[in-house]
């Protein structure tokens, strides 16, 4: 007797929605936008109703960093709007999940339902409306777009929420945040091996347990942002090591890219070294980069790293201003008299309950304001290269091996 023949399970539709965000739901009427909602969300997740309550509604959830489901029709880039720039203003990600289903399976469920029918020309003209905008929706500003076009798809939807790139709650340390690099490839192992990490070349062991988490500004200035690149990108593939982007390698990326920077206060050096290290390793390196979040949320919302620094309002969301806060400080375009840009003190308005580690304006020693540390101390300049440990909070510093670059103003004292 033959063996039957095995059943081949439905193919599934994977929807990997960030969390928290704005998930709006898009669809002419009868599409089963709350079906859908219904079946994947929890009730007090989903905000409906008329224009002004939905808002109000999603405001508040938003507000509190909640994902948000929005169950509407919105086929339309003028009712869509105001649903983007709420969420723009709350610094979450908007996406989109739409039921284009065919006109006739709409009139179909219309006709079938108890009640007056929707109105064959209703559906008609939304139906069409959506099939006319539905390509422009990442233009208007949705991070996502998952279209479910049969009723096979949407039934094999499956949702699986991902928490956003800079959550890494989920690691808890212990960790040892290391402060702007900026090229110093001595000063760098020197405090590796302070920390206890074994170094044979490019080959780092880490101290049992322990996680490094760069904090950005690894290249110019220094001597050698090629071998620190390589080694803390090397770090990083293997697990061992976090990294968030400074603004000097948002810089390095873009001129990897062939657009138009300024090759000042070492960069021209930076380049120079990745184009002897060859094509192959310039493009690791714009990988790498690339690869970056803007900042990191770790041990449970405890701590948070960022280049510049992050205020509480920003912690856990993103956004174009909270990656221009992260790299770049609380800046509005003025220069001091040295012709830098003039940086607001956000830490001493701080009062949020994460440890928030970062460097960018560099200090003659560590600068510890309420619950912040900068542990930026001016390794380039001559000064010190620096770490924290977590959760002690220890500093451990080393001393430059020299003075690689003059500062444009003296560095700033704690």
């Amino acid at each position: 007797m033959s063996e039957p023949l095995s059943s081949v399970p439905p193919q599934t539709t994977p929807i990997d929605l960030p969390s928290p965000a704005l998930v709006v739901l898009i669809g002419a009427p009868s599409a089963g936008k709350s079906t859908f909602a219904a079946r994947h969300f929890a009730p007090d997740e989903v905000v409906s109703g008329d224009l002004e309550a939905l808002l109000h509604a999603a405001h508040d959830r938003l507000e509190r960093g909640l994902l948000t489901v929005v169950d509407a029709t919105f086929v339309r880039p003028h009712d869509r709007r105001p649903l983007l720039e709420l969420a723009r203003a709350h610094d979450l990600p908007a996406v989109a999940v739409v039921l284009d289903l065919p006109r006739s399976v709409l009139e179909a469920r219309s006709a079938a339902r108890p009640g007056p029918a929707v109105d064959p020309d209703t559906i008609l003209h939304q139906h069409a409306e959506l099939r006319r905008t539905l390509g422009g929706l990442t233009h208007e500003g949705f991070r996502r777009v998952w279209v479910l076009r049969s009723e096979a798809e949407v039934d094999a939807a499956q949702v699986t929420r991902v928490p956003l790139r800079v959550d890494r709650r989920d690691l808890t340390g212990p960790f040892d945040v290391i402060g702007d690099v900026h090229g110093c490839l001595p000063e760098l192992r020197d405090l590796l091996g302070t920390l206890g990490y074994g170094l044979d070349g490019d080959h780092v062991t880490p101290p049992a347990g322990h996680t490094a988490v760069f904090l950005g500004d690894l290249v110019d200035r220094g001597p050698d942002s090629a071998g620190v690149l390589r080694l803390v990108m090397g770090m990083v593939s293997a697990g061992m090591a976090l990294c968030v982007p400074g603004n000097h390698e948002e810089k390095l990326a873009r001129a990897l890219e062939g657009r138009a920077v300024k090759p000042m206060h070492g960069l021209d050096i930076t380049l120079a070294q990745l184009d002897a290290a060859g094509r192959d390793f310039q493009t690791q390196v714009q990988a790498f980069i690339a690869s970056l979040p803007p900042y990191l949320v770790l041990d449970g919302g405890r701590l948070v790293v960022a280049h510049a620094g992050l205020p509480e309002r920003f912690q856990g969301r993103t956004s174009g201003r909270v990656r221009s806060f992260a790299l770049y400080g609380d800046v509005d375009g003025t220069r001091d008299e040295y012709g830098l840009p003039v940086r607001g003190d956000w830490a001493t308005a701080y009062t949020g309950a994460a440890l928030v580690v970062y460097g960018h304006t560099p200090h003659v020693a560590p600068r510890r304001v309420g619950n912040t540390v900068n542990i930026d101390t001016g390794c380039a300049f001559g000064g010190q290269l620096s770490a924290l440990r977590y959760p002690g909070q220890q500093i451990v510093s080393v001393p430059a091996h020299a003075q690689y670059t003059v500062p444009a103003r003296p560095l700033a004292v704690p």
